[in-house]
């Protein structure tokens, strides 16, 4: 998406200005906006960066994305554990071979009364708000959400940490604009978009965190994903392996909450 192409391109160039400490004699000696920095030999030696694109053209993705989908709720442990000591963590280190989904719904269940939907979740109204609170981020966020939604989940209490975190990564960033969403239209109707979007998982969810990987989900993925995410991603993906696949994290006890 374009999206993610934004956020590649960002930690890009990112590393390439930290690498090469962004000096002036590059500026004054490279006639190319930093995006085309890596479009050829020449282009990378005029501007300095020659080294840091050889080495990130070595990385390149050169075969479809793994895609991981994470069906969770925001107060239940299991999704916690997984999303704090896995998912993001390993996307950090892969997000060049691999895609990510969030659905914030989990085993909740909705009611439609007179156009607006009702929604109980597992966790209590606490966990409702927090699933919604998330699910906003993510629509005015995009793949920018991670980090705000990876600090609330690591942290002691979700909600009270939601606000301090989005100021933490987005300082600009009115609370008042995600609170508008999550009170509003806007927002039941995101939320309902989760519950179609969760109800018609096939096999349908019998625990909540759900993992589907490139839109499927059977036991035994669940279990290597539960087990290391990471690896499982890097034998997933049938391009050539980026260095960090020569590493792996370590497995995390598994935890899941019953629909």
């Amino acid at each position: 998406t374009g999206i993610m192409l934004g956020f590649k391109v960002s930690v890009l160039l990112f590393a390439v200005c930290s690498l090469s400490k962004c000096s002036g004699r590059f500026a004054n000696s490279c006639n190319y906006p930093p995006a085309q920095w890596c479009d050829s030999q020449d282009i990378a030696a005029q501007c300095g960066v020659l080294e840091q694109c050889m080495k990130f053209n070595v990385t390149k993705p050169n075969a479809a994305p793994v895609n991981v989908s994470l069906y969770y709720e925001s107060l239940c442990p299991g999704c916690r554990q997984f999303l704090v000591l896995q998912l993001v963590p390993t996307f950090i280190m892969l997000q060049d071979i691999m895609g990510i989904d969030l659905v914030p719904y989990g085993n909740a269940q909705e009611k439609d009364d007179q156009g607006k939907y009702i929604f109980t979740c597992q966790h209590g109204e606490d966990e409702c708000l927090g699933n919604m609170i998330e699910t906003c981020l993510l629509s005015m966020l995009g793949i920018d959400a991670f980090p705000v939604i990876f600090c609330m989940e690591s942290g002691v209490d979700v909600l009270k940490a939601a606000q301090p975190c989005l100021g933490v990564y987005f300082p600009d960033t009115k609370w008042d604009s995600v609170m508008n969403c999550v009170k509003g239209d806007e927002g039941n109707k995101l939320m309902h978009q989760n519950a179609v979007k969760t109800n018609a998982l096939k096999p349908p969810h019998e625990y909540v965190p759900w993992i589907t990987v490139n839109g499927e989900h059977t036991e035994a993925l669940q279990d290597k994903a539960m087990a290391s995410l990471f690896n499982l991603v890097c034998s997933l993906y049938k391009g050539d392996k980026p260095p960090a696949c020569g590493q792996g994290l370590k497995k995390k006890p598994n935890s899941y909450c019953m629909n």
